[in-house]
Order: C-alpha cells, then structure tokens, then sequence
C-alpha cells in the first residue's frame, strides 16, 4: 500500500456526511442525519493533530452545530464556487493541495477533486465523480464513508496503530 502524507480532509456535507437527503420544516429550518461513526473517527483524525474541513453549497444551522461539535477546523458554506473556496482555505490553513484529501459525490465536487492530492467519491457518486476519483468507497454517503475514508488514509500514512493506541489499554 502506498504511503501518502494528508494534513487536510476536506469533505462536502449533503451525499457524504449525510445520505443527501434535507428536510425541511414548516417554519424553513433544516434538518440533516448525520453517521455517528464518521463523527467518532473525526475525533480519531483531530486527535492525531490532522486538519478537518467542510466546504458544502447550502447553508444550515444543524452543519455549524455539528461541525462545532466534531471542532471542525474550517466551514464554508454556501461555497458555490468550490474551487474558489479551495483556494481560500489553502491560505486558511497554510496546507498545500496536495496535502489534501477530499470526499465528495456530485459534479460541484469534481473541480476540487482534481485539485487535491486525493480525491475521493462516495459509493453513491455520480459516475463522472467516481471516475475522477483516486479511491470510491465501497459504503454510499451518509453511511459511514467518511470512517471508511479515514481508516484507509491513516493505515496509508502509518498511523493506524498511533490512532488505535488509546482503544488497547
């Protein structure tokens, strides 16, 4: 397996932290379901000191409630420019492209997963997306892709046994 150096996850919201679907109260507030598994190995990916961001086109309170939760690093919402968006959080957080992973399934995705060292499509990815991907998960968005992604990227960056320390006691 090859061994590769990822400071950054980058990951959209609706497709890959959720299943996509957004609901949508009577008084116009959102609500999201998002995957406890992903949450938990986000604090794994935190506590190794690695970097998180979010870069999604909607706005809703339930992400920045979540991503205060799981202390996500950087949030950009309502980032219809992506790839614009890429660019400032590269300044934001003084990490390369290259050092960055992203995960993604929709073709706002797609300019960004170009960009980045890795690039990722969830299982339920619009084919122009996985096609454009480095790795596909085998589990759909929502579903736990996310833990799928950060178990591969620390077993490739040698820090699967430094993540699971804490869990051997």
């Amino acid at each position: 397996m090859k061994v590769i150096d990822i400071k950054l996850l980058v990951m959209d919201v609706d497709g890959v932290l959720t299943d996509g679907g957004v609901i949508i109260h009577d008084n116009g507030t959102e609500s999201k379901k998002f995957h406890v598994h992903d949450g938990a190995w986000l604090r794994i990916w935190k506590r190794l000191g690695l970097q998180t961001a979010i870069i999604t086109g909607r706005q809703c309170q339930a992400v920045e409630h979540r991503a205060r939760e799981l202390e996500i690093d950087f949030v950009y919402q309502q980032a219809h420019d992506k790839l614009a968006v890429l660019e400032q959080l590269k300044k934001d957080s003084q990490v390369p492209t290259e050092q960055m992973a992203y995960i993604g399934d929709d073709l706002p995705d797609l300019p960004v997963m170009k960009r980045v060292g890795f690039a990722v499509a969830v299982a339920d990815a619009t084919e122009e997306v996985k096609l454009a991907a480095h790795y596909v998960t085998s589990v759909e968005g929502g579903r736990g892709a996310v833990q799928e992604l950060i178990q591969l990227l620390l077993q490739r960056m040698n820090l699967w046994d430094q993540a699971l320390e804490r869990y051997r006691r």
